[in-house]
């Protein structure tokens, strides 16, 4: 967990708050139009709920933040761009949000999706 000591007390952010912001980050990337369950197990369980969490993995190491993200893409566009380009914005919205450093953010492609044109 994240956690910050300021004059007043303690700051603790949660990996459920930084998924949140992962999550909306990713959706808003160009090319990218979802998130994929990271296992069969998530993915029976996201067909109930519908969270944040579900494509996002956020772990601690200490002070080092590590965020994984599995996205489906739309079929025809460079997949290494749209892979950079949510990198890139996840970890921009997440230092600039949050405050924290960032150490890596891994984005794995789960599929691509072809979208109709009706």
């Amino acid at each position: 967990m994240g956690q910050e000591k300021t004059t007043l007390g303690s700051i603790h952010i949660s990996p459920y708050a930084i998924a949140t912001i992962a999550y909306h980050s990713t959706l808003q990337s160009y090319g990218v139009v979802g998130l994929a369950p990271k296992n069969l197990a998530e993915g029976i369980t996201s067909t109930i709920t519908r969270e944040p969490m579900r494509g996002v993995n956020v772990q601690f190491d200490e002070d080092r933040l590590h965020i994984d993200i599995y996205i489906i893409v739309e079929f025809g566009t460079r997949i290494a761009s749209v892979a950079q380009s949510v990198g890139n914005a996840v970890r921009y919205q997440v230092e600039k949000t949050v405050g924290l450093k960032v150490h890596e953010v891994n984005v794995h492609v789960q599929g691509l999706r072809v979208s109709s044109n009706d």
